[in-house]
């Protein structure tokens, strides 16, 4: 029996193990999409710098995903909010920015 029941509690993870990994399929990225974030995360990490200067860049987080980039963070004015966001636009591989930066008050 107990054979048998070991049988059965792996056949049950097996099992969850299928379902979760069809829901990552549909929501998660290839390894290529993900080296491929990860690439464009830096290039758009140091245009901000480049253009915008190194301390917006330290206020300034970024993230990607299939190529959308998300820029989060507190700065100091509005200008440094404009020129981080159109950096970000100007890297080649960006298909759109998400602006979630927020002044500090």
């Amino acid at each position: 029996n107990l054979a048998n029941a070991e049988g059965i509690a792996a056949a049950a993870v097996a099992g969850l193990g299928a379902c979760a990994s069809s829901e990552d399929r549909n929501n998660s990225r290839s390894a290529g999409e993900f080296t491929d974030d990860a690439a464009l995360n830096a290039k758009v990490k140091s245009a901000i710098a480049t253009e915008a200067g190194a301390r917006t860049s330290a206020a300034v987080n970024v993230e990607t995903y299939r190529g959308v980039v998300q820029l989060t963070g507190f700065v100091d004015s509005d200008d440094q909010a404009t020129r981080a966001v159109s950096a970000a636009k100007k890297v080649q591989g960006v298909r759109s920015v998400k602006n979630d930066i927020r002044l500090k008050r």
